[in-house]
């Protein structure tokens, strides 16, 4: 990342993963993670669900759901949350292909 100085300030521009920019291991996961917690808030919100209707729907107790909209999904794993937005009515598609470079790495493409 370079940096540059913006009015007297140090700026280093992002690699567009707030993770990896901190240092966060498993940084690809923790965006793929943070991306389906924002989708199914956003379904949440749509479908205008309490939580524990949204927990019914997604399988999870009040209190998870709970944490979930409040940003933590550190005890659900990427997987639960392709299925929570399935029960909230998203299809998922993943798509594989080779990567460029010698190590591939994960993206999530909301449409």
């Amino acid at each position: 990342m370079a940096l540059r100085i913006v009015d007297g300030t140090e700026v280093e521009a992002s690699s567009g993963n707030v993770f990896a920019d901190l240092g966060f291991a498993g940084a690809d996961k923790l965006k793929i993670k943070s991306g389906l917690m924002i989708e199914i808030t956003k379904a949440v919100r749509r479908l205008g669900l309490t939580q524990e209707e949204a927990g019914q729907r997604m399988r999870l107790p009040q209190p998870k759901v709970s944490a979930l909209l409040r940003g933590d999904f550190s005890n659900l794993s990427e997987r639960k949350l392709m299925e929570c937005l399935n029960r909230l009515g998203y299809d998922i598609e993943i798509t594989v292909r080779p990567a460029a470079a010698a190590v591939g790495h994960l993206t999530l493409a909301v449409a």
